[in-house]
């Protein structure tokens, strides 16, 4: 847990394995409960955090490697930003679209939490490997 420019990051890692995402939502409850966010927000929270989550359970060590998965929880006074990074594979969010350019079975988690959120990023993990999704939800 470090502090800075007004906020508080929490860190979590965890192993790259379905049955750990429950603990990203523990945090995330934790986190709503400290901020006093409405029932109906945490729960879009959590449903974009566990599809962001997910993404990188299933898709980032697809060769049978082990990894983990890192969630980083910033707490702005005017906001909350969640960074789900992986080292795995990678992930090119445009691979997610059928030839007629609609959103794959796949691909539906992205377009969730580009609903809830008010902005989302999609890239590769800062080192370079790995993939980072980072979606933030403004707090008024």
């Amino acid at each position: 847990m470090t502090r800075a420019g007004g906020g508080l990051t929490v860190r979590l890692s965890i192993p790259a394995r379905a049955e750990y995402i429950t603990l990203c939502r523990l945090a995330l409850t934790g986190i709503g409960r400290v901020r006093e966010l409405s029932e109906d927000v945490l729960a879009d929270l959590k449903l974009a955090l566990t599809e962001a989550a997910s993404n990188s359970v299933r898709h980032a060590y697809r060769d049978g490697g082990v990894g983990r998965v890192d969630i980083a929880y910033e707490v702005l006074p005017d906001r909350l930003v969640i960074e789900v990074t992986d080292e795995g594979g990678g992930f090119d969010p445009v691979k997610t679209r059928d030839a007629q350019g609609d959103l794959s079975e796949g691909g539906l988690g992205i377009a969730i939490i580009r609903a809830i959120a008010d902005a989302v990023e999609i890239g590769a993990h800062p080192n370079g490997k790995g993939s980072r999704l980072r979606f933030e939800k403004a707090l008024s």
